[in-house]
């Protein structure tokens, strides 16, 4: 179920977002329920995945996305065979 149109896009006013995407300086952030906005575009963030901080360069592709979506929670499955068959 999407969010309702009326009450807009959920997003957190990010301080410096400005000097921060002419700098080249990432943004850490554990808000991963934030839209990504076309302000956003060309910044770098650190999004918490429940562990570390995973990098994320911001695209045009990106614009309505949430910045969770980015960063996955969960290590992937591989499987592992065993030496002796």
């Amino acid at each position: 179920m999407t969010r309702s149109v009326w009450k807009g896009p959920f997003f957190v006013n990010f301080p410096n977002l400005k000097q921060a995407i002419e700098r080249g300086i990432p943004i850490k952030t554990k808000v991963r329920a934030c839209t990504i906005l076309p302000s956003h575009v060309g910044a770098k963030f650190l999004i918490h995945n429940g562990k570390n901080y995973l990098p994320l360069a911001v695209t045009a592709e990106m614009v309505g996305h949430k910045l969770g979506e980015f960063a996955p929670t969960r290590v992937r499955f591989s499987y592992r065979q065993t030496k002796n068959k």
